[in-house]
């Protein structure tokens, strides 16, 4: 994604120049594998999950990384290539946040209550410590996915749960003596 000068962009808003940096969910899942979960690796951010097709999360890492979220570093083997959220994109942090609190407040998710609780109860902190791991370059996990990949989720079900009827003694097709 090429930066779009002022007189290019649809409006003057914040909110609007912000969604066309950032441009769909795609963009929003892959900062957060990157600042929760401690994903650096096309592959990685692949398995997360969440299903994205290969040429879209390739191109959402391009736009990332013209936008100025996410740089690429090259692995000391010289094969693979690591992304790392730039100061751009650790500033983040509290968006992403407050949409899992939202989200998980609103919504039916996987995420256990008492977690987003905690994340609620102490936003500065956990900000603090995504800030913290991303300048040590710590790729340990700030927060466990909420469920395991292939892992069907959990539906609801359509009707209360009805007590089972009772079995019959007598055997199917047989008469009653």
């Amino acid at each position: 994604m090429v930066k779009k000068t002022r007189a290019e962009r649809r409006s003057g808003c914040p909110v609007s120049i912000s969604l066309e940096v950032l441009g769909d969910r795609w963009s929003l899942l892959i900062v957060r594998d990157m600042m929760v979960r401690g994903y650096r690796t096309f592959r990685e951010f692949q398995r997360a999950g969440e299903g994205i097709a290969t040429n879209i999360l390739s191109d959402r890492l391009q736009k990332l990384e013209s936008g100025g979220i996410v740089e690429r570093e090259q692995a000391e083997d010289g094969r693979s290539t690591y992304y790392r959220l730039t100061a751009k994109g650790i500033a983040l942090a509290p968006v992403l946040l407050e949409l899992l609190i939202w989200g998980s407040r609103q919504e039916q998710t996987d995420a256990p209550c008492a977690a987003i609780d905690a994340m609620a109860a102490n936003r500065e902190a956990v900000i603090a410590e995504a800030y913290r791991r991303w300048e040590t370059r710590d790729c340990t996990p700030l927060i466990p996915p909420f469920r395991l990949p292939g892992k069907p989720r959990k539906k609801r079900p359509a009707t209360p749960n009805l007590p089972k009827p009772a079995k019959s003694n007598s055997p199917k097709g047989r008469a009653k003596s």
